[in-house]
């Protein structure tokens, strides 16, 4: 985990984690709603405000160093668990096949690709991230979620606590040099909020249906879905039991024995 966090995503955790801190900075500095509260002797929401900006770094770093899903490589070791698994996907009357990877030539799971960035095959896989520097997969799909309504909650709690400090002037030439910090600070949680609202919206949706952005965005081109009916999910079991899935079942899921028994019950 320390040795990945050194590679190629080194400078965009970097680059985050100071941008997270010296807006916090700013917002516990100027005149502000949390300044208020401490001259007042009032700590509880500056420690509740800070405990949010610490709980939204934690969940952004677990979620840019854990394994999103990496399928097995053919080593030795692996290959007893390799093919275990692979047993246990693919039902005996089933036609589907599991297919071998073009780059790194492994045998790929349903649902799973080939990431160019990390150079492996990722268990249903969304999409590479760059704000993370990771994939987002099966096994950190339900993190990454969880880390965007935290980062929100982080954010629009800022927004209000940086227009709390903007104080009027004389002249714009004053006001601009008051409030330049905050304005600045107000500027990029304003494109951070609206960014995560965003990408909150759509992963919740996408999670409703049991869907990932890969499988949305190119359904055309996978060959499970693409003989399939434009509005037809062969892994949608509605909307609670989708939710209850994604977020409450932590196990690897055998995406073939769905497919297959979908196909049965249309059959």
């Amino acid at each position: 985990m320390v040795r990945n966090m050194f590679r190629t995503g080194f400078l965009v955790r970097a680059s985050h984690t100071l941008l997270t801190w010296v807006v916090t900075l700013i917002l516990f500095l100027h005149d502000t709603d949390l300044r208020r509260y401490e001259e007042q002797g009032e700590l509880l929401l500056p420690v509740l405000f800070f405990l949010v900006v610490v709980l939204s770094v934690l969940f952004y770093f677990a979620v840019s160093l854990m394994d999103p899903g990496f399928v097995l490589t053919d080593t030795v070791e692996d290959l007893q668990t390799s093919d275990e698994e692979k047993d246990l996907m693919i039902p005996q009357t089933s036609t589907h096949r599991l297919r071998r990877c073009g780059f790194c030539l492994l045998q790929q799971p349903m649902r799973a690709k080939h990431c160019q960035t990390c150079k492996r095959c990722i268990r249903r896989f969304d999409h590479h991230c760059p704000w993370i520097e990771n994939c987002v997969g099966e096994r950190n799909h339900r993190w990454f979620v969880v880390y965007l309504l935290v980062q929100l909650l982080a954010l629009l709690w800022a927004l209000h606590i940086a227009l709390s400090g903007i104080s009027a002037s004389d002249s714009w030439d004053l006001w601009f040099r008051v409030n330049g910090f905050l304005l600045a600070a107000l500027g990029v949680v304003g494109v951070f909020s609206v960014v995560v609202v965003v990408l909150l919206g759509c992963h919740l949706y996408l999670v409703s249906i049991n869907c990932t952005t890969w499988e949305f965005m190119a359904r055309h081109r996978i060959s499970y879905l693409k003989n399939c009916g434009h509005e037809e999910n062969p892994f949608d079991r509605g909307v609670l039991c989708n939710l209850w899935d994604f977020f409450c079942i932590c196990r690897t899921v055998m995406w073939e024995q769905m497919y297959h028994k979908q196909s049965q019950n249309e059959a």
